[in-house]
């Protein structure tokens, strides 16, 4: 018996996520925990929930997330972004709905480097005439 596994990517500012999307009950596993215990702030899980409650099939599929680097925030929007793509491979004809709502367009927000000469990416050295 083979299971028709579908595969999406998602990033956010250092967090990568790689989400895999299977016909099941409506389970969400986050590196081998409940998403519920993985994301404690409830706005996180509910971030998380958004696609598949987006296009009603969150008792349809089981979605199975091993998701690396960054802090909580940045692994939440990786997650959102990686099961709208994986949920885009299950069904073309969803694009569409998670199209409008910005759902496959990746956050591409980064932190901004620390230049040389200066104190961060914007802060300078407070300047004094003499």
């Amino acid at each position: 018996m083979t299971i028709n596994r579908f595969y999406g990517t998602g990033r956010r500012k250092t967090s990568i996520a790689k989400v895999w999307v299977y016909p099941g009950k409506g389970n969400i596993t986050i590196n081998n925990k409940p998403h519920n215990n993985y994301f404690f702030n409830p706005a996180n899980s509910l971030a998380v929930e958004e696609p598949l409650q987006l296009v009603q099939k969150i008792e349809e599929v089981d979605v199975n997330i091993k998701v690396t680097g960054g802090g909580t925030t940045g692994q939440c929007g990786a997650v959102r972004h990686g099961i709208a793509r994986a949920l885009v491979e299950y069904d073309h004809s969803l694009r569409p709905i998670l199209k409008k709502e910005k759902m496959l367009e990746r956050d591409s927000r980064m932190k901004e480097r620390k230049k040389y000469g200066q104190k961060g990416a914007r802060a300078n050295y407070q300047f004094s005439k003499r």
